[in-house]
């Protein structure tokens, strides 16, 4: 268990000074985007500045959250503040799709009114937000299956240098052709890029918020082979949640013969269940508690008033 708490801390002190780069980076290019989108008067370059608000935003509370992570549990916190990560990546979330839904609304409205863009601006506002943006992917990317928060930080920097192609390509249609409405079809490309995401990860963060099972585990599955068990004569109250990515927790009441109190021979039960839930499921369980309880006990269990 210390081997296994010191690993965690490393990562989460390495993916804390990879979110502080990140951070760095894209609030950097954010300062550069709104400056070239009052230049040269680009709805895209506009909406790609505003996407790197909410993301610099983002990757402040991931920088936040990572930090809230690495303090110890306390008895008033006995988990710590392990779910910041989850309760960061929700609001990420949301202000993507938040962002996303305005950048569809507004990119339709100058459809019908276009307005003039000054193409050589905004291609290198574009190139610049790109570099910017592939670096702090770069920085971000090994430490994205780390957690949900990592997670949606790199999904961020992904989403704007997506958000940067398409203002470079826009710059470049516009400066051939003239063709202004590219960059209303940009500012859409920008939109259709950010919410299917930003949908997808709030349901998996709502899902750990509503404590529902984690997903890949099959309750029904855990419970037929808890039962097989020898001595286990069934199983009740069984529940499965996660407090936070890579930390799923179970709680079960198993019922046995009366006789294996007096033999003595719970403690080995208790071991084999604990090595089933944590060795033979493709979700592994390594937190899990359970109350053995004699079959005598479950006909007054339910009449005891606490």
């Amino acid at each position: 268990m210390s081997h296994d708490h010191s690993h965690d801390h490393g990562l989460a002190h390495a993916n804390r000074t990879r979110l502080a780069w990140a951070f760095g980076i894209t609030a950097t290019i954010l300062i550069a985007e709104v400056i070239g989108a009052i230049l040269t008067n680009s709805l895209a370059l506009l909406v790609d500045a505003a996407h790197m608000l909410t993301d610099t935003l983002g990757l402040l509370m991931a920088l936040t959250a990572a930090n809230l992570v690495m303090r110890k549990s306390t008895n008033q916190r006995t988990w710590g503040f392990r779910r910041a990560e989850v309760l960061s990546a929700t609001v990420q979330a949301a202000l993507l799709l938040a962002v996303g839904i305005y950048a569809a609304i507004d990119a339709i409205r100058r459809l019908f009114e276009p307005a003039e863009i000054h193409s050589a601006g905004l291609l290198a506002f574009g190139i610049i937000g790109l570099a910017g943006n592939l670096v702090a992917m770069w920085i971000i990317s090994s430490g994205r299956k780390d957690n949900l928060n990592m997670r949606a930080a790199f999904l961020e920097v992904l989403n704007d240098a997506l958000g940067s192609v398409a203002v470079i390509v826009a710059a470049i249609v516009i400066w051939l052709t003239g063709w202004g409405t590219a960059d209303s079809i940009a500012a859409l490309v920008i939109a259709a890029l950010i919410v299917p995401r930003a949908v997808k990860l709030l349901g998996e963060t709502t899902h750990i918020l509503l404590e529902s099972t984690p997903k890949g585990l099959d309750l029904q599955d855990v419970r037929s082979h808890l039962e097989a068990l020898p001595g286990v004569i069934s199983v009740h109250d069984l529940h499965a949640s996660q407090i936070a990515s890579n930390l799923p927790v179970l709680t079960a009441h198993v019922v046995v013969a009366d006789e294996m109190f007096s033999s003595d021979s719970t403690g080995e039960l208790l071991r084999e269940l604990q090595e089933c839930v944590a060795e033979h499921f493709t979700v592994s369980i390594s937190h899990s508690t359970f109350q053995i309880e004699p079959l005598s006990h479950r006909k007054t269990e339910h009449q005891i008033n606490c």
